[in-house]
């Protein structure tokens, strides 16, 4: 088998947008002709599944659990036991979601972060090394296995009832949205000259139409909506690279480790991204300064140098040309009107602007909830202690890219947004079946507790 050597995609143990196994490879020589590749891997993933097995070599969970090294790195997905560690570098999202969960049981958050499971599962056939003894429990024992087993249930009920499925024409009305606004920009620009009333003006129209490109490519991240998976990589590039500027694959493989270890210390980058960003209870927020001016260089400082510090290191050609044919773009469009040095100092504007919008919405279902170092929780526990809802309306629903919807995000993150108001009262109700908290707030209060050193959560 061949595997892309670097890091991209859905930040998932293995990534369908970045395989490319409907056009490239369906076992080791074997080529994939046409439009079916999707169908008969699923097919051939299921072939195997009901031939005769050898007998696996089985483990109990404290043998298991030892292997927990980056230099050794064992995991448990329904019940098998797999080897990771000589293939960590070649994840498509990262080896640093494979290390989060090594000599855990890693079922829940694969089935999480992988839009068809089934054909990942060629992928992690050579790695198979065992399967738990049969005396074994399916999770380690300090998990609440009534609760996982509940969980597995929600989840069946939802791919049931086609929750997972993405409306095309939603995606593509978001990014009409995002191109109107930034066309209406030149244009304003273009028939009434760059006076410094039109520059903030347009500055405005800019900055709202890159945080609804942040929330549109944040969707690009997760879903498979094309049914082909090349067509997935290249709108989340496009919209990553070409109408953000920053590099797709960085923010793939940051923003999956968040997702998998969610307000965990030090496995989330979200909660410990250097000294001048320091948040919550393990980083105490001492003065509200501190997340102010973060906040507002969030996107122009620290994103950028970080997205262009990875693809450099990373010698990312593909990430380099998208992000370089943003600021083309801006030096072709609002260059005549600015300069060189005015059309920086517009992009910089806009992404100064923008920065607190997009820090504010991400954070406020996280930084007053719970932090801690690592438990080895179980998954639906993970994700609802650490994030917290914003109310619905029409105006929140559009303000946060519906990431007001958070902790059904969190719990299903390949799910489409358009639907998790209609899942938010099942998760809601397996939340007090289990005597786990809800929390769903105003979206003022969510940000006033982002300022406020008591909303961190005691525990």
């Amino acid at each position: 088998m061949t595997f892309e050597e670097k890091p991209e995609g859905n930040g998932s143990l293995v990534d369908e947008n970045q395989l490319y196994l409907g056009e490239k490879h369906q076992a080791k020589e074997k080529p994939i002709a046409n439009g079916k590749a999707k169908l008969s891997a699923r097919q051939e993933a299921n072939a195997k599944c009901d031939l005769p097995r050898k007998s696996l070599h089985t483990y109990i969970w404290q043998e298991v659990q030892r292997h927990n090294q980056e230099t050794d790195q064992w995991l448990v997905i329904n019940r098998k036991v797999y080897d990771v560690t000589g293939w960590a570098d070649r994840h498509p999202g990262g080896r640093q979601v494979l290390n989060h969960y090594a000599g855990e049981d890693a079922t829940d958050v694969f089935r999480a972060m992988h839009p068809d499971p089934d054909i990942v599962r060629l992928y992690l056939k050579p790695l198979l090394i065992g399967e738990l003894a049969p005396e074994e429990p399916n999770q380690e024992r300090n998990k609440n296995s009534q609760l996982v087993e509940d969980f597995q249930e929600l989840r069946r009920t939802l791919e049931t009832m086609n929750m997972f499925n993405a409306n095309l024409g939603f995606f593509f009305l978001h990014l009409a949205q995002v191109l109107i606004l930034e066309a209406l920009a030149w244009v304003i620009v273009w028939h009434f000259g760059s006076g410094w009333l039109i520059t903030i003006f347009i500055s405005f129209l800019l900055m709202v139409a890159q945080a609804q490109g942040s929330f549109l490519q944040h969707d690009m991240g997760h879903l498979s909506i094309f049914k082909k998976s090349k067509w997935n990589h290249l709108m989340q590039t496009f919209v990553m690279g070409h109408l953000k500027g920053l590099s797709a694959k960085w923010w793939n493989n940051r923003h999956f480790q968040h997702h998998v270890k969610t307000n965990i210390y030090p496995k989330d980058p979200d909660i410990d991204v250097g000294p001048l960003f320091v948040i919550g209870e393990l980083q105490p927020v001492k003065v509200c300064l501190e997340i102010l001016i973060g906040a507002a260089l969030l996107m122009p400082v620290y994103f950028n140098l970080d997205s262009i510090l990875v693809m450099y290191r990373s010698r990312d050609w593909e990430d380099i040309a998208w992000v370089s044919s943003f600021y083309i773009r801006y030096f072709i469009t609002f260059g005549p009107f600015y300069g060189i040095f005015g059309t920086m100092v517009l992009i910089y504007l806009v992404k100064l602007l923008e920065s607190p919008w997009i820090a504010y919405v991400t954070q406020m279902s996280h930084i007053a909830m719970k932090m801690s170092k690592e438990e080895n929780r179980d998954w639906f526990s993970t994700q609802v202690l650490a994030t917290c809802n914003v109310e619905q309306s029409l105006f929140n629903d559009w303000f946060t890219g519906h990431l007001n919807f958070q902790i059904e995000h969190h719990l299903f993150p390949t799910m489409p947004r358009h639907n998790y108001h209609k899942v938010a009262p099942l998760v809601k109700s397996l939340c007090a079946k289990h005597g786990l908290q809800y929390v769903n707030k105003p979206i003022l209060k969510a940000f006033g507790d982002i300022l406020s050193e008591n909303a961190v959560m005691p525990y």
